[in-house]
């Protein structure tokens, strides 16, 4: 399978830290154009010139994915002059690990907002594009905690779920025309999700992926990169990847 990414445009969401950043560096070196989403200019900024000696050309656009205003606006100014070939709604989080009954109802609220109202107003921008060129390919990052709840998980793995649910969706609203929906599915993934899950508890956060060696960033940057590369008659939906030393959300193979 060839090199089909050269040269197109790829929106990421959540571009400066884990999968997306991982993904951004992997289609940069692919020859692919980039348009790099975040909250923190800085980094934006920082990816921007780190991809330079890739000769790609490198938009940055800082906005929070919950805020639909500055969604609306960013997106809209950007669209009027070019065109989205690839979006990659890798935006989120997980906050606490609280049983249901004590949870924290504002750490509720930040992962709706970014999970799913996040993910929805930035493809409902993009997307009738898409639509009109008749050309597109969306892939939404999602998780095992989408398909298999865990004890702590509740509501974070109910916007997952609701990403799974929303990347079928889209494939049905969009039969008829050339635009591909594809979920990957990750189980542990060693980034700060866990230190932001823990509110920068490191020792926490660490925890989570000892005794064994859990998936790294790039890891699902290269499954990215061959799911968006496959042949336009292909359309990979559904994939679900794990650490080899992890089955499920609870069974593990720790320390061998």
């Amino acid at each position: 399978m060839g090199n089909q990414l050269n040269g197109k445009r790829v929106l990421v969401t959540g571009a400066t830290s884990g999968i997306g950043k991982a993904c951004a560096h992997r289609l940069a070196e692919a020859g692919t154009d980039l348009v790099l989403c975040g909250r923190n200019g800085e980094k934006l900024e920082a990816l921007k010139q780190a991809f330079g000696p890739f000769g790609v050309d490198i938009k940055v656009l800082v906005f929070d994915v919950r805020n639909r205003k500055e969604v609306e606006s960013r997106l809209s100014i950007l669209l009027e002059t070019t065109a989205i070939d690839i979006l990659i709604n890798n935006a989120g989080l997980a906050l606490g690990l609280e049983a249901f009954d004590g949870g924290d109802v504002d750490q509720w609220e930040e992962m709706i907002d970014a999970n799913i109202k996040g993910l929805l107003y930035v493809s409902r921008a993009v997307v009738p594009q898409m639509r009109r060129r008749n050309s597109g390919h969306i892939l939404n990052i999602g998780s095992i905690a989408g398909k298999m709840t865990y004890p702590g998980g509740n509501v974070y793995s109910a916007t997952k779920a609701a990403v799974h649910a929303l990347g079928e969706a889209m494939n049905i609203d969009l039969a008829g025309t050339a635009v591909r929906v594809g979920n990957i599915a990750p189980g542990a993934v060693e980034t700060n999700f866990s230190n932001t899950r823990f509110s920068g508890d490191e020792t926490r956060a660490d925890a989570v992926y000892e005794g064994y060696e859990p998936l790294h960033p790039e890891d699902i940057a290269d499954l990215a990169l061959y799911i968006l590369n496959a042949p336009s008659h292909v359309n990979i939906q559904d994939v679900l990847v794990m650490p080899t030393a992890q089955r499920n959300p609870y069974v593990h193979s720790r320390n061998g």
